[in-house]
């Protein structure tokens, strides 16, 4: 058999011609005949002749127009997430922040003059803020002054969060008003803020707020004279934050040397009382802190000059030096729990003394002295918003609640033990944002279904205001044997706080609402209240009227 019939005309597979080449063999043929007949070249082929040279040319020609603009636009820095800058940015005339004292500001920041625990006299406005405070951030500072009147030889102390004994019941007796007749408790003064729920701590005369300027896009600590309300200095700092139903929501903490903040996006300030930046922590930079949802709710607390802090993140919970902002302790956060809007409660449990927090993923227990972590329970959790701060009862019980379906719970620490004693169903108690208060061996609080309720401590309902009497998710507190409750609209409501049954008082419309949340304050006898727009006091005692 001959070679070339080996294959009967068949090609090997190494020497066939793929169907994609052949296709383009034939169609390079069909061309080049083309070519040969007319001398011009096919229309296929002057496509894309011109797609080949167009499309680079269109292209160079648009990379060409983006650089002139590029070059020629006005090169404003974009800062986009508004945190903290670095050392060498850190200004030194407001709040600001840096990696370590005494760092020096950035080329063209404004210096105040040394020794500035003076305040020096100028309007009310908001003075120029500076970037977010961060870690050890000591500055000079030049508070802005009014001419208010003089107010340390007014009587009376709010300085924090639920008042003097952190339990929202006032200790002072200064003869309160039983019945207001139908004027209402008269007001003394008024003053504009920005939205938000912040409210007042109240000391030596003085009130302090956290406030937030829309237009500067600054939070701004502001010290108001009690008797008048005239401002006598501010601090700020830049930070841009968008409504989200408020901005605002926390209570400075105040001694008679220090005030403690903590904005909105997790910055904290400490300043002195005379108006002085000290230090300032940015949580988010340094310790991971999550920004909760409607921003940070969480009021500081002063314990022994320090700053009792709960970051979440990289530590649980911090103590800070008010004198020198150093880091005293630190809790570790092994299960990398986050914030929440509900504050940090001292409380003795079992003879000892325990910082009770509610964190993201339960409660836990921290001794005060070192930061060691006593005890967790993640028997309890509000999957919404973690609101409501615990509630000490005595015998190492804690009562908690919150909204979001949640109800309540009664639970008992013994030691580095902790164990359930009841759950409530929300129907019977829940709360969406305020404390409830223990008060003569009954718990008091505005339940989910609006109405005032008074408990026993095994969690029964003793009695409610009843469907016709309702007061929104506003704050209350006692003092003088009365409950004190703002309504969402600013109506103030005075009733007994007996357990006996709901026994009202008297009613007057305090503030223009809306969303009358706030907590208030009460010191010297003059109650501070805020509605989302605007904070007042009035004085709700015969003496005054």
């Amino acid at each position: 058999m001959a070679n070339g019939d080996s294959h009967n005309g068949r090609k090997l597979p190494h020497e066939r011609v793929p169907p994609t080449v052949r296709s383009e063999q034939e169609r390079q043929s069909s061309s080049e005949e083309t070519v040969r007949r007319t001398g011009k070249p096919p229309s296929r082929e002057i496509r894309s002749a011109l797609l080949g040279i167009g499309i680079p040319a269109v292209v160079g020609l648009l990379a060409v127009v983006a650089l002139v603009m590029w070059l020629g636009r006005d090169r404003q820095p974009v800062d986009i997430q508004e945190r903290a800058p670095t050392v060498a940015e850190r200004p030194s005339s407001q709040p600001q922040e840096s990696a370590e004292q005494g760092a020096a500001p950035a080329a063209g920041a404004a210096e105040g003059p040394s020794g500035a625990d003076q305040p020096s006299e100028s309007s009310s406005a908001t003075p120029p803020p500076a970037p977010p405070p961060t870690t050890n951030t000591v500055a000079s500072s030049t508070p802005a002054q009014s001419t208010g009147r003089a107010t340390s030889n007014l009587p009376g102390a709010w300085p924090r969060f639920r008042g003097p004994n952190i339990d929202n019941i006032s200790p002072e007796r200064v003869g309160l008003a039983r019945s207001w007749g139908s004027g209402g408790p008269k007001k003394l003064w008024s003053v504009s803020l920005g939205q938000g729920f912040a409210g007042p701590a109240v000391l030596s005369g003085r009130v302090y707020i956290l406030d937030y300027d829309e237009n500067a896009k600054a939070d701004v600590l502001r010290c108001l004279s009690l008797a008048d309300g005239k401002q006598i200095w501010a601090q700020a700092y830049k930070v841009a934050i968008k409504a989200n139903h408020g901005i605002s929501r926390t209570v400075p903490a105040v001694t008679d040397k220090y005030v403690v903040t903590i904005g909105p996006k997790c910055h904290v300030l400490c300043c002195s009382t005379a108006g002085k930046t000290l230090w300032g922590i940015d949580l988010v930079k340094d310790y991971g802190t999550k920004v909760p949802p409607w921003y940070a709710g969480q009021c500081p607390l002063i314990d022994n000059g320090k700053a009792i802090i709960a970051p979440g993140g990289s530590a649980l919970m911090i103590a800070v030096d008010c004198a020198t902002g150093s880091v005293v302790w630190k809790t570790p956060n092994p299960r990398g729990w986050q914030m929440t809007h509900a504050s940090i409660i001292p409380m003795k449990l079992g003879g000892q003394r325990v910082y009770v927090y509610p964190a993201s993923g339960g409660v836990v227990g921290v001794s005060p002295s070192d930061g060691h972590l006593l005890w967790e329970f993640s028997g309890w959790h509000v999957k919404t918003a973690e609101v409501p701060s615990p509630l000490p009862i005595g015998d190492g019980r804690i009562f908690l609640c919150g909204g979001y379906g949640a109800g309540s719970m009664m639970i008992k620490a013994s030691g580095n033990r902790v164990s359930k004693v009841f759950t409530l169903p929300q129907n019977v108690f829940g709360s969406h944002q305020q404390t409830p208060i223990l008060y003569k061996g009954h718990i008091y609080g505005v339940g989910m279904d609006k109405q005032l309720v008074c408990l026993d401590l095994n969690g029964k309902r003793v009695w409610s205001s009843g469907h016709t009497t309702r007061f929104g998710i506003g704050p209350y507190m006692i003092a003088e044997g009365m409950i004190y409750l703002l309504d969402d609209g600013g109506t103030l409501t005075l009733a007994e706080a007996t357990s006996t049954g709901y026994k009202q008082l008297a009613q007057a419309k305090v503030l223009d609402g809306p969303d009358a949340w706030g907590p208030m304050a009460l010191a010297g006898g003059r109650l501070l209240c805020r509605d989302a727009f605007s904070a007042g006091t009035c004085t709700p005692w015969s003496a005054w009227m």
